[in-house]
Order: C-alpha cells, then structure tokens, then sequence
C-alpha cells in the first residue's frame, strides 16, 4: 500500500489528478445530541471557547478515543488528528510507555499533596538536558506557570510593567489578557471582562517583529519593566516565526536594562527539540515556562530559571507561589516516560523531517496551481495560512477575511477523515505516531479540500 501511494505522490504535485467534488457532510447525530447537553451544564456548551466550534462549520466533535494518529468521535467517525491536544501529543495518543508508566503510579495512589521521587526523576531529567534552566518549579497548567513566572520577575527585579506583543497568548491570567491600544506603544486594554483596568495599565504591548516599538517602549518606561515576555515562537495567533536577529536585539536590550526576558514555552517546549524555541535560536531567557507536554497531555506545566533567580521563590524567597496537585505523581510519571522517549538518538531529527516534507509537499502543490496559499512550518509545527506572503510575523499581517476560506477547508477535510484545530488562527503538528501512508492520505485530503476552496476563486 505504501508503494502504491509513493507512485500517486511521486513528481509534480501540481499534475496530480485531485477530485474536487465535495463529500457529504459526516454524521454528527451523537456529537450534536451530547452538544446540546453539554450546553444546559456549561457556558457555550464547553469548557474552553474555541472548543465551541465558532469559527467552523457545523457542531463541535465529541471525541470518545484516540490512538496512535487518529481520534474517533461519538458517531464513530475516524479521523488522522493534527490537533493532538493542542500539541503536547508529540508521541501520539495513548503511547504505550507512557500509558504503562501512569497504570504503574496509580497503584499507589493519585495524589498525596506531598513530595515524591517521581518529582526528583522528572527534574533531574530536564536540567540535566536543558542549560536554561538550574531550578524548575511544577505547577498544573501552563497558565499557572506563566502567571507565577510574572509574578517571579516582578519580585526579582522589584519592578511592576510587563511587556508583551501583540498576538501573543500566554494563559487567561488577568495580566496578560491584554491586547495592544490605540498607539505604538501604549498601555493594554483589556481583552476581557471581569480584567481591571488597572491591572492591564501594568501591561505594554506593542507589535511583533519591530525594533522601532522596542526601543520606545524601553526608553518610555525605563527602569520600570521587570520583563518582556514572548512565545518562544508566536504560535497561537498563526506561526509567527521570528528572524535570529530580532530575537538577538530583544535579549541585547533586556540585558542592557535590567529586564528579564520570559521564554513562554508552552507550545514549542519539548516540540522543537528538547530545549524548545531557546534551543532552535540559541537564545537564554532568563525565565522558561512550559506546559502539559511535560505529562504527555496530562495536567501539569513548569518554569525554571537559574539557581540564584529561582531562590526567590517561596520557601528560600519572598515570592509566594504554591499548589496542592504540583508535582503530581501520575503527571510526572507520565512526563517521566514521555521526556524519556524524547531523548533517544534521532527522534526529533526523524519528527522535524517527516513534518519537512509533509509540510513542502502541500506547498509545492499549492505554489503549482498558484493558489494563494502558504504552509509555515517549523520543527514538526504547521499552519495553513491563506495568503500570498512568504512571511507573517505579526498578527496585523493575518487576513482575517481569508478565515472563510479555512472555514470551508475544515469541514472538506472533517468529510475526508482529516481532524484540525477549529480555528484557522490555530497551528498543527505531526507526531511520531503518523506514519508515511497517514500523511500521504492527509495531503491527499488537504490537497482535494485546497481545490474546492479555490475551485470558484
């Protein structure tokens, strides 16, 4: 089977014979009944927004398994999943080790509130693999630790402003529910109701990717921030891949100021490479968060910093931060066994080349047909953005009209088995579970659902 899809796939993707003929919508009977449900319990039906299907097609997808690459739905439905849970599934659903691993912890209990070994195991495997980091604290969300690795920066330099960009998410804590003002660098306004505003006039945001708004902002507020905080890379609001070189500038005039820089890894950690986006650009942030790939999708999240940073952390310091499920032992087990298979001889190199050619094989179609139509990708990261720029690096350049036209992607590639986030701000990733034949299938579907798109352009 795989040589006869190598033969299908093989040449010009842009002479491939696409179907362009839409399917039938799949059957959402069950997934619509429990929706329904679901929305006399919960606010919009769930409990996360973008989970609502808003931005897409149809009634959200209730899925009751995963596997491997695939998840089913309550109907039954089958689909290859590029959502993964957001991202931390880089094994796939349910991998074995890591399933053994959390069957093998639970025996002895679920929670304790108090120290473990399995804390220790975990720790000693990321700082002996990360040099950013000489002390970590756990936590149960990547929110969590980026709202206490704020909180940490704020005591440390004993200032109150932070700084953050535009198209940046890190977690829905007050002070970063903020979105850019009415100027090139201004105060936040607040994104959100139920935010005070004096809580977003201690947040600036400014643009991605302009050096310019930097600067102001250093010299309009000097001496007053206690950190910039960035995605490592922008990856929630599309995939904003930044050059070295402003990546350069940004940690020169932190330095320069006495302001920390946050790496917020929650997506890219772990994803990348072991050591995330400060890996790929060879950057040191002062302060790292990341999020659940730490558990394999379970509940947890991390930050870390130096020794002598962290010990201002409570107990050894004045910064208060606590959590009675932190270092919980199923999660760390699972991230025991997760960041253990992470580790092998060539893992990431196979991941990030299988992701490589998935990713070019769609664009070369779509650059053949001359659709306007990009695939940014990097490490096993992809995002599907309806343009005809070779770079977006800021929210501003996102076409929010061409959403249409991914919202009609999304419901041809649900009709053809294909499972993405329901949002076309929102990336996807490969995993190692996804073999050659389903990513050739996958691009088969992407490729058949690009023409329909494009069919009445």
């Amino acid at each position: 089977m795989l040589e006869s899809l190598k033969k299908m796939f093989s040449g010009n993707e842009g002479d491939m014979p696409v179907n362009t003929g839409s399917k039938p919508d799949i059957s959402r009977e069950k997934s619509k009944e429990l929706y329904e449900k679901a929305k006399t319990y919960f606010p919009g039906g769930v409990n996360s927004p973008v989970r609502a299907f808003k931005s897409v097609y149809g009634t959200p997808l209730f899925i009751q398994k995963g596997d491997g690459c695939f998840v089913w739905d309550a109907d039954g439905n089958q689909f290859i999943d590029f959502c993964g849970s957001w991202g931390p599934l880089i094994l796939g659903h349910n991998p074995t080790k890591v399933r053994e691993k959390v069957i093998e912890t639970m025996q002895n209990g679920m929670s304790f509130g108090a120290p473990t070994a399995l804390e220790n195991e975990l720790a000693e495997l990321i700082i002996k693999n990360n040099k950013h980091v000489e002390k970590i604290r756990f936590t149960s969300s990547g929110t969590e630790a980026v709202m206490s690795a704020i909180r940490l920066a704020r005591g440390y330099t004993k200032r109150d402003k932070i700084l953050k960009f535009e198209g940046c998410y890190h977690g829905h804590s007050d002070s970063l529910l903020v979105k850019a003002g009415s100027g090139l660098v201004t105060f936040g306004e607040t994104s959100s109701l139920g935010v005070p505003k004096s809580f977003a006039e201690e947040t600036i945001v400014i643009p991605l990717n302009d050096t310019d708004a930097l600067t102001q902002a250093f010299a309009q507020f000097k001496d007053q921030l206690a950190a910039v905080i960035i995605e490592g890379i922008p990856a929630n609001n599309g995939l904003l891949i930044q050059d070295p070189a402003y990546i350069e500038f940004l940690q020169k005039i932190c330095k320069d100021n006495g302001t920390l820089l946050i790496f917020d890894e929650v997506i890219t950690g772990f994803r990348l490479g072991f050591e995330g986006a400060a890996g790929y650009y060879n950057a040191k942030p002062d302060i790292v968060t990341y999020g659940k790939i730490l558990g394999g999708g379970l509940p947890v999240g991390m930050y870390g910093a130096s020794a002598e940073i962290m010990g201002h952390i409570s107990p050894d310091g004045g910064v208060y931060q606590a959590g009675t499920l932190s270092g919980n032992p199923v999660a760390m087990a699972a991230g025991i066994a997760q960041l253990t298979e992470l580790l092998k001889s060539g893992f990431y190199k196979e991941l990030n080349a299988k992701a490589t050619e998935f990713a070019e094989g769609i664009q070369r179609f779509a650059t053949a047909r001359s659709y306007k139509f990009k695939v940014f990708h990097v490490g096993s990261i992809f995002w599907f953005a309806f343009t005809d720029k070779d770079k977006i690096q800021c929210a501003e350049d996102i076409d929010a009209a061409s959403m249409e036209k991914f919202k009609i992607m999304h419901r041809e590639l649900l009709n053809r088995g294909i499972y993405l986030g329901p949002s076309g701000y929102e990336v996807g990733f490969v995993s190692a579970a996804h073999t050659k034949i389903e990513l050739e299938k996958a691009k088969r579907a992407i490729l058949e659902a690009l023409d329909i798109v494009f069919r009445n352009k």
